[in-house]
């Protein structure tokens, strides 16, 4: 049983406050969690613990217009350019140079950004779900890599990324359905992965066509609550932050593709420096198992670790034993100068 104690802070700048969870030695070697869409530091709630007690500092900030970080009501607020210079600033804070940054969904981006462009600020990099050169250039950026098997051009002609071009087109309605009951919401979305339906187009193919995410719906159906992901308690946690901050800024995050890939244009595109990925099996949105979706990724990684866990794409909650064996064997193995050690002094 995991012990190190979850504690709460904040860093606040000029232009920004990130609010974050965080356990562990504060002299601990330090690993940063990302969260995505739409979720919490709450998100990492089964790696805090368990890392801490292995000797590291583990930070996971709620992302801007999450939780209780600031939260901003124009789209180019959410570029990131904007997201990455919040997490420089939160390792600025605890007065360190590097990290080990963990990303899943939009947390993905962000932490590839990161190695990208500030490699002198990573000790590594590990994403789950969502492979490097894929999210962060939009749909378009994904359509060479869709599997047309299962999405027939004529049929899907964005493939399952349609749900993306449903926000450029219908934002306001999208959120607003969203918003209009977010305990709903989640409960829909917050599912484990269902190996039967391998090989079938992902529902988000076909949220254009449907007139939005739950079809004519004004607000997601009532289903029942997958306990296999979330309890209650949690549940009604992510709830209740995004019924006091809207959907606003977690679905903004999806309207800067052309700042986004501007900001990161003339940086160079491989990575040297050590990287975990972990494909979701049951994941077929961001399905990496079958499809070529991985491939940009495995050209510019030159020191690629994969691991294929049996899981969705909400992972970390989902499979959180299965996750934390393939990090702290990747920490562990290519990572080792940066593994914990008794009474070490302040790592960076």
């Amino acid at each position: 049983m995991a012990n190190a104690k979850i504690e709460s802070g904040s860093v606040s700048t000029s232009r920004h406050t990130t609010h974050y969870l965080a356990a562990g030695p504060a002299d601990g070697p330090l690993i940063i969690f990302v969260h995505g869409w739409p979720e919490l530091s709450l998100s990492w709630r089964h790696q805090l613990p368990v890392f801490g007690d292995l000797g590291f500092r583990v930070i996971a900030p709620d992302m801007r217009g999450y939780g209780q970080s600031s939260n901003y009501d124009t789209h180019d607020a959410y570029a990131q350019r904007e997201v990455v210079t919040d997490m420089l600033e939160l390792l600025d804070s605890h007065g360190r140079d590097r990290a080990v940054w963990v990303g899943h969904d939009w947390g993905s981006p962000t932490v590839w950004n990161i190695a990208r462009l500030y490699p002198d600020r990573c000790h590594g990099v590990a994403s789950l779900c969502v492979p490097y050169f894929s999210v962060n250039d939009g749909p378009g950026g994904m359509l060479a890599l869709v599997d047309r098997n299962i999405y027939p051009q004529a049929e899907y002609p964005y493939g399952q990324w349609d749900y993306m071009v449903y926000y450029l087109e219908n934002f306001e309605r999208a959120t607003k359905v969203f918003d209009a009951d977010p305990y709903l919401t989640m409960k829909l979305l917050l599912r484990k992965g269902d190996p039967a339906a391998a090989g079938t187009p992902a529902m988000t193919a076909s949220v254009r066509r449907n007139g939005g995410w739950f079809g004519p719906l004004n607000a997601a159906p009532d289903l029942p609550r997958d306990s296999d992901v979330v309890s209650e308690e949690d549940l009604q946690t992510y709830a209740r932050s995004l019924s006091k901050n809207s959907f606003f800024g977690p679905d903004s995050y999806y309207m800067n593709t052309e700042s986004n890939s501007a900001f990161v244009a003339d940086a160079p595109e491989n990575l040297e420096l050590p990287v975990l990925f972990l494909h979701g099996r049951y994941d077929y949105v961001c399905e990496t198992v079958e499809s070529r979706l991985a491939e940009p990724m495995r050209k510019r990684c030159k020191n690629l670790t994969e691991v294929i866990v049996e899981s969705g794409h909400w992972m970390a909650q989902e499979q959180p034993r299965a996750v934390n064996a393939a990090l702290a064997s990747w920490l562990a193995t290519q990572l080792g100068d940066s593994w914990p050690h008794p009474a070490s002094s302040l790592r960076k």
